[in-house]
């Protein structure tokens, strides 16, 4: 698994990527803009290749985004419906700028008008946002949810369901969360409960459709629903629930994205998460030279 973490970009794009590999990052996760806003200025196209080069130069495999916490794509409300799936075409078209592959967003609530309707009404924003973007090739990740209030995507069976029924499959995968998953119910701390959660996720979701991890501890128990992160090792789910995630040669090349708190110390935290997710490693030692930023010539880089 390619080992990383959300990192802020409040000091600029391209310094996102040099601060990732430096505390220990083989991939990053970003905002493109305020997670609290609806509008942001475009990306300066100067600055977007300056954010393409540095993740190259800083030898990360690969990046994400997140979308921003505002858009609901399964509200039945018409004003707010519009206006967010609008805001995610804008979020997707940010990502493919960056040349960044994934879009990673929360399916939505259906706020009272069913789950049903709400995943019906999923379908058809992503959908739209699809026939708005032909030509990217930025894919949507929808991740799983907590399983709070009237969130929709808590369950395997929901995010396949969405899969099943959207236009053009090879735009859209999903995004696992560990405590997200922990806390709707599903426990997989034992090598047979993580059997059995895969195979229930190959049968539903399918494994080719998994496309990235969110690492985060729980500070709440099995099945509460809160989506409370916890730094690794120091929730419910302890270091052996991470173990066998991190281990499973299914997600070698799959990004496993820390969530975790942050301390005083900042990004100090992410580099203990990240320090003890590569101690669950069969093989360790070279996992944590791999680690290590790869070394190129400054005049190297292509040009974005």
């Amino acid at each position: 698994m390619w080992l990383g973490a959300h990192i802020g970009i409040a000091e600029g794009l391209p310094d996102a990527a040099v601060t990732g590999r430096r505390i220990g990052c083989d991939a990053i996760q970003i905002f493109s803009k305020s997670p609290q806003m609806w509008g942001a200025a475009p990306i300066d196209p100067a600055n977007a290749g300056a954010f393409r080069e540095a993740v190259e130069r800083e030898g990360l495999r690969t990046s994400a985004v997140h979308q921003s916490y505002l858009p609901n794509l399964a509200s039945p409300k018409k004003a707010l419906l519009t206006r967010s799936r609008k805001a995610f075409v804008d979020e997707l078209r940010r990502a493919e700028l960056l040349g960044i592959p994934s879009l990673i967003f929360h399916p939505g609530a259906h706020t009272g008008g069913g789950a049903e309707a709400g995943l019906r009404t999923i379908v058809e924003s992503i959908d739209w946002a699809i026939g708005q973007t032909p030509g990217l090739t930025c894919r949507a990740l929808l991740e799983n949810a907590a399983g709070q209030g009237t969130t929709l995507g808590s369950t395997f069976e929901e995010l396949a369901w969405v899969l099943d029924h959207v236009s053009d499959r090879e735009r859209i995968g999903v995004t696992i969360d560990t405590c997200h998953l922990f806390v709707s119910g599903v426990d997989f701390r034992t090598d047979d409960l993580y059997a059995a959660v895969v195979a229930r996720l190959e049968a539903t979701v399918g494994l080719r459709n998994v496309r990235a991890f969110h690492l985060n501890d729980s500070k709440g128990p099995l099945g509460c629903k809160l989506d409370r992160h916890e730094n690794i090792g120091k929730g419910e789910l302890g270091l052996e629930g991470f173990r066998r995630i991190v281990n499973d040669p299914r997600w070698v090349s799959t990004p496993g994205y820390l969530e975790t708190p942050m301390g005083e110390d900042e990004y100090g935290a992410y580099e203990r998460d990240l320090v003890s997710l590569r101690s669950l490693l069969r093989n360790a030692p070279e996992a944590a030279r791999a680690s290590r930023p790869v070394a190129r010539r400054k005049d190297s880089v292509s040009a974005p």
